[in-house]
């Protein structure tokens, strides 16, 4: 076991070159390797997304692109590519492909929630738990973290606001693998320093995120035969809630529209849709009161994912309730519950509570990344308590699924975002 872990710590020699040119037709974009400083010694990535994949991070050095009258992003606002030692206040386990990528991702998200502090907390490529607050950092990194207790273990935490010594306490009160943020007070860096394997990451333009909305990047997967395919990154059109399209279809002579969201309903989708831009497809959000309930990732089918993010919502509130009442994690209570009857009756009396307030999903919003082709998503929604949903439209079978809302007691809300939010 001691050499399996060995491979966690051994570094591979990097074999990527210094420079790398990306010419498209007459353009032509410069890049330069990132190195930093550690200990003496210059290092790059720790290695890609497994220990035996060899990495390296590039940031643009010069060049431009521009596509159908659209500049892309130059590099020019200093975010994951451009960070230097200056900006790494602690290396911890200096960063690999996916520390790196995951704080991308948090960015990618952020970027839609400007308007007030937020926090994102990402486990491989994935928000995991999500939230922002008019009343502060603090208040929204604690709902985050409530959110999925469970998989923010080991997690990436991103935030849009500076932190001070009350947000590193609630960091420093679990395991995490990175914290990015604006800026840090003396008293924050401090206190997170005490985690000695904690990459601590000062990047100031995640206080400007609104100046990156509506630039794309350029988009490239590799294909296993060497080959690329190239896009354009998503940009999201709803950012503002009037920017929410009216739920409406007709079908054979028939105008079929649903209720509109309130102010409150509103602004939930608003928030959700803007994390499901970072959401691994097939997927399928639950919000309320500005923070994810339970968020489902990659699956297959619509209706499953609805199912399994339903199941998932239920997991973690009573894995919140066993954390508050008993300090110990649902399946440590589980567990333990086999050798005392008292934390077996208080496991019965959590799972109970938990059915009876169908996982905390009563008054939340739903957003789906893809429209609904059938009504059973939509119905197994309603079913736990859901009050208004956005999802791109666009289905044949539209005037179902609005139905499917406006037969609901009380009148469940839609509105269309009018795109779709895949991400592969």
């Amino acid at each position: 076991m001691s050499n399996l872990k060995k491979m966690y710590h051994t570094m591979h020699t990097d074999p990527f070159p210094e420079t790398l040119t990306l010419t498209l037709g007459q353009q032509t974009i410069s890049y330069t390797k990132k190195t930093w400083d550690i200990d003496g010694t210059q290092m790059g990535l720790r290695y890609g997304e497994n220990p035996d994949q060899p990495a390296a991070l590039y940031a643009i050095a010069s060049g431009a692109l521009t596509l159908d009258g659209i500049s892309f992003q130059q590099g020019q606002h200093k975010l994951v590519s451009a960070l230097t030692e200056d900006n790494l206040i602690q290396f911890g386990k200096h960063p690999g492909k996916i520390n790196l990528t995951d704080v991308d991702n948090g960015i990618n998200i952020l970027q839609y929630l400007t308007a007030k502090p937020a926090a994102i907390i990402l486990k491989h490529n994935n928000p995991c738990g999500a939230a922002w607050s008019d009343d502060g950092l603090y208040p929204a990194l604690a709902k985050a973290f409530t959110a999925d207790r469970i998989a923010a273990f080991g997690g990436t935490i991103v935030v849009n606001r500076p932190v001070d010594k009350t947000c590193a306490q609630c960091i420093t009160s679990s395991y995490f693998e990175v914290i990015a943020a604006p800026d840090y007070d003396d008293q924050a860096v401090e206190l997170l320093k005490t985690k000695k394997n904690l990459r601590i990451i000062r990047i100031p333009a995640l206080g400007h995120l609104e100046q990156v909305i509506g630039i794309p990047f350029l988009d490239i997967k590799s294909l296993l035969d060497g080959g690329l395919i190239l896009q354009s990154s998503f940009c999201n059109r709803i950012l503002n809630p009037a920017d929410f399209l009216a739920a409406e279809a007709t079908k054979d002579g028939t105008t079929y529209l649903a209720r509109r969201p309130t102010t409150q309903e509103a602004e939930d989708l608003l928030f959700a849709w803007a994390v499901e831009a970072g959401v691994t497809s097939n997927s399928i959000i639950f919000a309320r009161n500005g923070a994810t309930i339970a968020i489902g990732t990659g699956e297959q089918d619509r209706v499953g994912c609805v199912e399994l993010t339903i199941q998932k919502a239920y997991t973690k509130y009573a894995d919140r309730l066993a954390f508050e009442r008993h300090g110990l994690s649902l399946y440590e209570l589980k567990e333990q519950g086999q050798t005392s009857a008292d934390l077996a009756q208080a496991l019965s009396a959590i799972l109970q509570e938990t059915k009876a307030n169908k996982g905390g999903l009563p008054g939340s919003v739903l957003v789906s990344d893809g429209f609904f082709p059938f009504r059973d998503g939509v119905d197994l929604a309603i079913a736990q308590g859901v009050t208004a949903i956005a999802q791109p439209g666009g289905s044949i079978r539209d005037p179902e699924i609005i139905q499917a809302v406006n037969e609901a007691i009380p009148q469940v809300a839609m509105v269309f975002t009018g795109q779709r939010s895949f991400k592969h």
